[in-house]
């Protein structure tokens, strides 16, 4: 993937996590308000806090993945878009086809997780 193909595809990315965290803020805004003459058993109660915390969840790693897109934006204006950050190899093509913001070859993000899950 050339870097044109890259910027646009992150560009595209881009406004498709904030139109989800744009839904999803607006969704929470709208959960907020009080409701008026409706009651809520605890089976209600109880999934509207786990539709809640679904929501809160996927805006937090919509928001999240937001960074790393800008963040590989910048990447491809400095030249460095494409190197794996730990290794210094370039980063497998297929791989950046899936993730155009991915910092790491498929092997050192599995290092990377894996020393972050101990």
């Amino acid at each position: 993937m050339d870097t044109q193909q890259a910027r646009t595809q992150l560009s595209r990315l881009l406004i498709d996590l904030r139109a989800v965290t744009t839904t999803l803020e607006g969704d929470e805004a709208a959960s907020d308000q009080p409701r008026s003459a409706v009651v809520l058993d605890r089976a209600d109660t109880a999934s509207a806090l786990s539709d809640k915390g679904r929501e809160t969840a996927i805006l937090a790693a919509a928001e999240e993945r937001i960074v790393e897109v800008n963040a590989a934006l910048a990447r491809l204006e400095e030249g460095s878009w494409g190197v794996c950050v730990d290794c210094g190899q370039p980063i497998p093509e297929a791989r950046l086809e899936v993730r155009p913001e991915a910092t790491r070859c498929v092997d050192d993000q599995a290092r990377f997780e894996s020393a972050m899950s101990s």
